[in-house]
């Protein structure tokens, strides 16, 4: 059997007809605040996703708002979130809601170090460089 996913008890299909105050009760303070307060870049990234909801269309909304907190009628939708070099695609899915944008596009990677560089001995990679 396949697990379904809720979050806080309610079904995927119980989103879609919920209204912005009935969400609000479901995630935690420092999210509802800053949904209740929805600066500027916000306020625009939110009226981009419902335009593009109602045009319907298939490219993804690139956006620098890392902050802003997954709303319930961005379900489905492709957002392209700015890690401070280029453009991550995100999918937004039912396990996302009520967490940042910023969550889901790192903005380090992890650094492998290989050999010594140029002019190094191979004995000299084990000394401290301080």
């Amino acid at each position: 059997m396949a697990r379904v996913f809720t979050f806080m008890g309610k079904q995927p299909e119980e989103f879609r007809s919920m209204t912005l105050e009935q969400y609000l009760k479901l995630v935690r303070s420092g999210e509802r605040r800053t949904i209740r307060r929805m600066g500027m870049q916000y306020k625009a990234l939110a009226a981009a996703v419902e335009e593009e909801r109602k045009g319907g269309g298939t490219g993804p909304i690139r956006t620098r708002v890392r902050e802003a907190v997954i709303l319930p009628s961005w379900l489905g939708m492709r957002i392209g979130v700015h890690n401070g070099k280029e453009y991550k695609e995100l999918l937004i899915k039912t396990e996302m809601l009520g967490h940042r944008l910023g969550e889901y596009s790192f903005t380090t990677k992890h650094v492998q170090h290989s050999a010594p560089g140029i002019r190094a001995t191979r004995g000299s990679k084990f000394l401290s460089v301080k």
